[in-house]
């Protein structure tokens, strides 16, 4: 029996053949099928202290992952190890002059860890942890954003769509791309050059004419097509636009000069023309994406800079020659981790996260050679599939490439920076103006409608950062007479506290600010008296944003809640810079959501909303009359004769439409 498994028979931890042979047989899936049942330490949680020295004879000198706990069993570091026993016992070393780790050990009351097979697997549960559980002491990337696609359609005319999300439509999806921005810039450059379909296929099934985007020829209008010749040349374009996003700029070219050759052959001299200009488009892209005219390179190269609290991580992500993005992140960091952490932990967090897709490049060049540079190679490999080697040493094209994002992540941090300062003068100076401190959470409302139709009210956050976006909140505003400011006012409030007393403080602001007058203020202060009165908590500050002469920006005035005090400020003082960002944050929410459910109500069958009516008799109505214009003309005879409907129905639709 080996070393390792004495080890196990010790401490009463029973791994059979099958639970071997799973974690062997799925790498793939290493990080959510490691046993769990290795977790080796069963610390006693009542113990003020530590006992490292006992702890650590329990440690094996085998590969895994290790996780540190303070008093409130919260994980508040986790890492890995070649050797588990050899990493932990160097926490506990007397000559530690590194600030984090004192800080760290001090704060440890049990430590857990999870045996692996190799250091590659507790690379992996590494990083799924610190996703998992976001550690205090790890470095943390914050990146939940998923990432943009191009949607080519298989219908029968295939159309061109921007895609984020689930691909839960049928067709061929190019990227994911890095910046969302950049593949809409792409969408509006296609469909320039290529005249596709661009309408949703409940536009496209009902249309008996061109659109307006046919008469610009920015569209060949397959909706109306009669004749084969038609059907053939949007063929030709679904595949030039398929060779576009595939990267065979050569071959589409190609294709594109045999066209035009075709065309004027036969005489078809506007149609040559059109692929003429079709063609020449496509070169002056070409030449303005090339990044070198020789070497089509398929790099990430990753550039950053560090401040005392501020880290900027900064890639430029090139494919086949040209650049499809750049981004910047902004990891967690403190003084006390060294350079050499954050490259390591952006890497593995950035590179071995479950939705990259095919976003692997086939070389990823960085700044300088780190101590896990191997080891993270080998996990991005195996995470991927994919041979991908992490270079530091490089030299001419890719040394100015790497120049190129080391200068933009130092250009990116300072700007992150002189945005966080100004933030930070602007909240200091709120306080002054307020004679209050310590402002950790404001909120602002708002409420937008269309002559009383669907309501909608906005809650925005801000911290002493700016924006806390992940907070904001929206309200279906019903019941209440149409157009009713006030009652809408009241409505949002009392549901935002209406359990303010079971609520945590961190989530109850310091001041609410109300987008309106003397009016909405007195709805305010009438709610949260109410609200607050046998909370135990106090009640935050309310001030009313009335707005100026003419609406405009700089005019607005301050109502104090309660003594309804006023005070008038200018666009010089920070102060009000920073409440009119809050007021017009909050009314952009509000309208936007505002616009979102007035778009919903508008493509909302009036037919789906009758009782017994679904997508099915719908389109049977639809397609029997002929039309909306038609049902709604139609006589309780008429509608009975649509298959599918009832006369009972049929008297039910009538009323329903008159």
């Amino acid at each position: 029996m080996s070393n390792f498994d004495d080890f196990i028979k010790a401490h009463e931890i029973r791994i059979d053949i099958n639970d071997k042979a799973e974690i062997v047989d799925t790498k793939d899936e290493i990080a959510r099928k490691i046993v769990k049942r290795t977790e080796l330490n069963q610390l006693n949680e009542k113990e003020s202290t530590f006992d490292a020295k006992a702890f650590l004879k329990t440690v094996p000198h085998k590969p895994g992952c290790y996780r540190m706990l303070n008093s409130k069993n919260e994980i508040i570091y986790v890492g890995k190890a070649k050797d588990l026993k050899k990493r932990l016992s160097s926490y506990f070393l007397k000559n530690i002059k590194v600030k984090k780790t004192i800080a760290l050990v001090s704060n440890i009351h049990a430590i857990e860890f999870t045996v692996t097979f190799s250091e590659t697997e507790a690379l992996i549960l590494e990083n799924n942890l610190i996703k998992e559980n976001l550690p205090k002491y790890n470095i943390l990337l914050r990146d939940d954003k998923s990432y943009p696609y191009i949607l080519l359609t298989n219908s029968k005319h295939p159309a061109l769509f921007y895609h984020k999300g689930v691909k839960k439509d049928l067709g061929e999806y190019f990227g994911p791309y890095p910046d969302s921005g950049a593949v809409k810039a792409s969408l509006s450059l296609m469909q320039t050059i290529f005249p596709i379909r661009q309408c949703k296929d409940s536009v496209y099934k009902y249309r008996s004419r061109p659109c307006l985007l046919a008469q610009v020829k920015k569209c060949l209008a397959p909706c109306v097509f009669t004749t084969e010749k038609e059907e053939m040349q949007y063929k030709e374009v679904v595949n030039q636009v398929r060779l576009f996003l595939k990267g065979q700029n050569q071959e589409l070219l190609n294709e594109l000069t045999k066209s035009m050759q075709k065309h004027s052959e036969n005489l078809e001299f506007e149609e040559a023309a059109l692929v003429r200009d079709r063609l020449l488009a496509l070169r002056r892209v070409q030449e303005s994406q090339s990044i070198d005219s020789e070497n089509k390179y398929d790099i990430d190269v990753v550039g950053y800079e560090c401040s005392d609290n501020l880290a900027c991580v900064h890639i430029l992500f090139i494919r086949e020659g040209r650049i499809l993005g750049t981004r910047s992140y902004y990891p967690s960091f403190s003084k006390n981790n060294s350079k050499d952490e954050l490259i390591s932990s952006f890497l593995a967090q950035f590179y071995l996260s479950n939705n990259r897709d095919s976003m692997y490049p086939k070389e990823i060049i960085v700044p300088n050679d780190f101590e896990d540079r191997e080891i993270l190679e080998s996990a991005i490999k195996e995470i991927s599939t994919k041979n991908i080697k992490i270079i530091y040493e490089v030299r001419r094209d890719r040394a100015k490439y790497l120049t190129l994002a080391m200068f933009n992540a130092k250009e990116s941090l300072k700007s992150r920076i002189q945005s966080k300062t100004t933030a930070k003068d602007r909240i200091e100076a709120l306080e002054e103006l307020l004679n209050i401190s310590n402002v950790e959470r404001m909120e602002c409302y708002d409420i937008s409608h269309t002559q009383g139709e669907n309501t909608i009210a906005s809650c925005v956050v801000f911290n002493r950062d700016g924006p806390d976006s992940k907070n904001y909140r929206r309200y279906n505003i019903t019941n209440i007479t149409k157009g009713d400011d006030f009652a809408a006012m009241h409505q949002v409030l009392t549901r935002r506290f209406k359990n303010v007393g079971d609520d945590d403080l961190s989530t109850i602001p310091d001041i609410v600010f109300i987008d309106g007058g003397l009016g909405q203020l007195k709805q305010a202060e009438e709610v949260l008296s109410l609200s607050f009165k046998d909370s135990g908590k106090e009640m935050p500050l309310i001030i009313g944003v009335a707005k100026g002469e003419g609406r405009k920006e700089g005019l607005e005035t301050l109502i104090l809640g309660f003594n309804h005090k006023r005070i008038n400020l200018n666009l010089e003082d920070l102060a009000l810079q920073l409440i009119i960002h809050i007021r017009d944050e909050s009314h952009r929410f509000a309208i936007t959501g505002h616009r979102l459910k007035r778009a919903k109500a508008r493509t909302t069958s009036t037919l789906e909303q009758i009782e017994g009516v679904g997508r099915v008799r719908r389109k049977a109505l639809l397609e029997h009359l002929g039309g909306m214009r038609e049902v709604k003309s139609a006589g309780i005879d008429d509608l009975a004769k649509v298959p599918g409907i009832s006369r009972e129905l049929a008297i039910k639709i009538y009323n329903a439409l008159h």
